[in-house]
């Protein structure tokens, strides 16, 4: 059956009725914006007479913002700082109508702050203050217990890993919460880090950009070829993720190229990408993962969510910032084809 736009938009409303709980590293997203117009006498930077700030909650906490955009609901469960900034991103999370009863909040690390300087609509520096050393074993057992009590009272569908590598996900936590969630019928998605050499097996959904792809398979980066099925590099790179990892679906984003989905069985899905303007891709990979997992759940096959998240995608890119897609922007998206 040829799957139309208006079978797409079909499945967005359902999204309401799903609960996901989003597990990651949770950070705050500072935003200076400005004008630059002349080169520093100091350095050869420029100039940034700044016009206005903003927080927003960014990091896994940004996944929970998109899928409370979306209409699904989220529980946020990560940690932060018991300083001002964790305040901020609690409350922040809290207005959308995040479930933040999951973050645990400790004097032990601050929370993480990244703050993106962005003039004439364009990022010019992004300032990073973080801990990444592991989190403390008792920390991450209380998180794990919390996750694992919602897979058995069944308060939760779906579970997203975000790893961000800032020390709370470790192998071995991540590895009993999917095989948890696996046993009780629960979605599991990764956005993975490559810089972590675990692998986490029996996972619903992974979404590496092609570069984390090649990175996760320890495989030389290769540029791509169109068509998909002519890029022999990023095939081997799919075969040896979904050997290793027996992921059922793996959603490479390609940038500019779209996505390609791969599973059984072959061929690849190749979607082609929305976006018609770009200003930053920051955030751009949590609203696929969102996206996409919102849509498995409300029952969209896998090359359905593949196309109702690509659109997505093609709109967050084309905002400055980490911003979530709404529901009347994903269907009108859906209705301009």
């Amino acid at each position: 059956m040829t799957t139309t736009n208006s079978t797409l938009a079909a499945v967005v409303p359902h999204f309401k009725n799903f609960r996901v709980a989003v597990v990651g590293d949770m950070m705050l997203d500072r935003y200076i914006f400005g004008r630059a117009s002349r080169i520093s006498p100091e350095a050869p930077v420029p100039v940034v007479a700044v016009e206005r700030e903003h927080e927003t909650a960014g990091g896994a906490a940004n996944v929970t913002r998109n899928i409370l955009g979306l209409g699904g609901q989220a529980v946020a469960c990560g940690i932060a700082g018991t300083d001002a900034r964790g305040d901020a991103l609690v409350r922040l999370l809290q207005a959308e109508g995040a479930d933040c009863s999951a973050i645990i909040r400790t004097p032990e690390r601050p929370t993480t702050v990244k703050t993106r300087v962005i003039a004439n609509n364009q990022q010019v520096v992004r300032i990073d203050r973080e801990v990444t050393a592991p989190v403390p074993a008792a920390i991450r057992a209380q998180l794990e217990a919390q996750v694992l009590e919602m897979i058995r009272r069944k308060s939760i569908q779906a579970i997203v890993f975000e790893d961000y590598a800032k020390g709370l996900l470790d192998q071995d936590m991540m590895q009993r919460m999917a095989d948890a969630a696996r046993a009780a019928g629960v979605i599991t998605a990764l956005d993975p880090h490559p810089s972590h050499a675990f692998t986490i097996t029996g996972l619903t959904l992974m979404t590496p950009n092609r570069a984390e792809a090649f990175g996760l398979a320890g495989a030389y980066y290769r540029n791509g070829v169109q068509p998909i099925s002519a890029d022999l590099p990023l095939l081997e790179v799919s075969r040896k993720l979904r050997r290793d990892w027996q992921v059922e679906q793996l959603l490479v984003t390609l940038g500019a190229d779209g996505m390609a989905l791969f599973m059984e069985p072959p061929p690849v899905l190749h979607i082609p990408t929305k976006a018609r303007e770009v200003f930053d891709v920051s955030g751009a990979g949590d609203t696929v993962i969102a996206t996409f997992t919102l849509a498995l759940l409300a029952g969209a096959t896998p090359g359905e969510a593949a196309q109702i998240a690509n659109h997505a995608a093609g709109m967050v890119v084309a905002k400055v910032g980490t911003v979530p897609i709404t529901v009347p922007e994903l269907l009108a998206s859906l209705a301009a084809g």
